[in-house]
């Protein structure tokens, strides 16, 4: 994408005010001799670059100039009009502001980089949430979200269950997008607990402002909370006996990242096609209702119950359709 090394390119010696081709080739990883293509194309397009020989010389742009890119690549550019970012800042309640930015970006962005920031927004859309799923009613996001960007204290009622609400005062630290779900990472009491945003009844800044912890980092903890969910929920091992095509739809069946592992650790392929694989799961019984998905694309070999429950599962199944 030359119009994204272009833009690299530029900022590059923006930020550096002055370096080799030599240097300049190897910070953006291509040749010399595309370097000094480049720079021709900048000095075309207006960018008032010069080049200095010999000892201390190199690519240098004058001082005091600045593009009005103001610090974004054409990928950059781009990414603010595709991928389902209007979506998740509507649901945000920052909808007004991601138009703003749009509106000032196509203004100073040149026209080929304005051109293919439209040509990408025209092209890729995200629809994060897996078939089948219905949208959860975050009716609180934008209030939960307005706490955590202002370091607000928040007052919330969470449900528990059908009909209790129970109410939690905490620090929000964060928000995540999982799925198309929206988790809150709240501290009480110094521990950083999940909770559901669509869970949340009711939100209310108290006006008290808390303090950040310096070292959380959301990324971070998110990737210890969701190993730690995932270890809690998948606490039973099975193995199994799949066929080539019973292997293609484990994943639709059973949890997604744990059938993909079970896969790739697979036993190679017998006379039959058919391969030996461990898998973590919720539980036996859970286990069985789920590989029933699969018929007789799937032997159950350990524990004795799991295969006496598909067994059972079968022959139930056979009876109720059986030819009257």
């Amino acid at each position: 994408m030359r119009a994204s090394r272009l833009v690299t390119l530029l900022f590059t010696l923006q930020r550096l005010r002055g370096a080799t081709a030599a240097e300049l080739a190897r910070e953006l990883e291509v040749s010399e001799r595309t370097i000094y293509r480049d720079v021709a194309a900048l000095s075309a397009a207006g960018v008032p670059l010069w080049t200095e020989p010999g000892r201390g010389g190199g690519i240098r742009m004058l001082e005091g100039w600045r593009t009005r890119l103001d610090g974004l690549t054409a990928q950059e550019a781009a990414a603010i009009f595709a991928v389902g970012a209007p979506q998740v800042l509507a649901e945000l309640g920052m909808s007004a502001a991601l138009a703003g930015a749009q509106a000032k970006l196509l203004a100073t962005l040149p026209g080929d980089l304005r051109e293919h920031a439209r040509a990408v927004a025209e092209r890729f859309h995200l629809d994060a949430p897996g078939w089948f799923h219905t949208p959860q009613q975050v009716t609180q996001l934008a209030a939960v979200a307005e706490a955590v960007w202002e370091q607000q204290r928040l007052r919330i009622g969470y449900r528990r269950g059908r009909d209790q609400v129970v109410e939690r005062t905490l620090d929000p630290l964060g928000l995540v997008l999982k799925a198309g779900t929206w988790y809150l990472a709240g501290a009480v009491d110094g521990t950083v607990r999940t909770y559901r945003v669509d869970r949340i009844a009711n939100a209310q800044a108290t006006g008290e402002r808390f303090e950040r912890p310096a070292d959380f980092d959301l990324a971070e903890w998110w990737a210890g909370a969701a190993g730690r969910f995932e270890s809690q929920m998948l606490r039973a091992t099975v193995r199994l006996r799949v066929s080539r095509f019973g292997l293609k739809i484990l994943p639709r069946a059973v949890d997604h990242d744990a059938a993909l592992r079970a896969i790739a650790h697979a036993g190679p392929p017998d006379d039959e096609g058919w391969r030996e694989l461990e898998l973590d799961v919720e539980s036996v019984q859970v286990a069985a209702g789920q590989l029933t998905a699969l018929g007789g694309e799937v032997e159950a070999l350990d524990p004795p119950e799991l295969r006496a429950g598909l067994a059972a599962a079968g022959l139930a199944l056979a009876a109720r359709n059986a030819p009257r």
